[in-house]
């Protein structure tokens, strides 16, 4: 049975393997090679289980560890053509590489990306299909649920999803406008509110597990976030517990993970 393992989930950081015990892959590398191995270790996991590593795009808390981790492991690297340029100019990419046409197949694990709204070169979410045809997505940092975000995605058993901000919390807090503003645009993040609303959608096409991600350190919480996605879902008629389970992605792992 796959699983993902979210190592880390938060603006300093977002590293996610998704496989099995023995085989597997990362999206992204927003942590050091160092913190990357050891939280694998903890979810008795090595690095030699990661087959390739898959970057949605080139934001630092995002790619932080990609230098390091291909100039030691040469784990080559997926991800769309206008982020792989920007992570060669950068000097980050020390391993192959290759632009995702359709998907990638490394042996049992299908991985396929689809475009989201972000402030970033070419940003993308990865849906990642194994060989029974189970699947799960890993879909953060996205302004709004657009129409290709909700094709890639639809029918997936598991998702891992942003519900980056409370707006409540966000309008009352210490940042600067602009920033509040970037952060609520549709090249921001998802809310808890949107990010609810979009989970009770994928309820109704066969997924069963979420896990909420990248949420803001500053404005949100744990709490808070899985409260408003609950409340969201159940005006659709669904349960927790019941019709579907619901966890937040820890800042970072002590081990676990979610089986689909």
């Amino acid at each position: 049975m796959p699983r993902i393992y979210p190592l880390f989930s938060s603006s300093s950081g977002n590293c996610t393997y998704v496989g099995s015990g023995s085989e597997g892959v990362l999206i992204d590398c927003g942590a050091s090679f160092t913190k990357i191995k050891n939280a694998l270790a903890l979810n008795a996991l090595d690095i030699g289980c990661v087959k390739a590593v898959f970057i949605t795009h080139d934001h630092n808390d995002h790619v932080k560890g990609l230098r390091v981790l291909t100039k030691k492991t040469g784990i080559p690297v997926y991800s769309q053509s206008g982020t792989l340029d920007t992570l060669y100019d950068m000097g980050l990419i020390s391993s192959r590489a290759e632009d995702i046409k359709e998907y990638v197949d490394l042996g049992g694990i299908r991985v396929s990306c689809f475009p989201i709204s972000h402030d970033a070169v070419q940003p993308c979410g990865f849906r990642i299909t194994f060989e029974d045809n189970v699947s799960c997505a890993v879909c953060t940092d996205l302004g709004y649920v657009s129409d290709e975000v909700r094709n890639g995605i639809k029918g997936c058993s598991a998702v891992l999803i942003e519900a980056n901000y409370d707006p409540v919390m966000l309008r009352n807090g210490g940042y600067p406008a602009y920033l509040k503003a970037r952060i609520r645009s549709d090249r921001g993040h998802l809310s808890n509110i949107d990010c609810g609303s979009f989970c009770a959608e994928l309820i109704g096409s066969g997924t069963t597990r979420f896990i909420l991600g990248h949420l803001s350190r500053e404005n949100n919480t744990p709490e808070t976030a899985e409260y408003a996605v609950e409340s969201e879902i159940a005006k659709m008629g669904y349960q927790r517990n019941k019709d579907y389970l619901l966890s937040c992605a820890p800042v970072e792992t002590t081990g676990g993970f979610v089986a689909f």
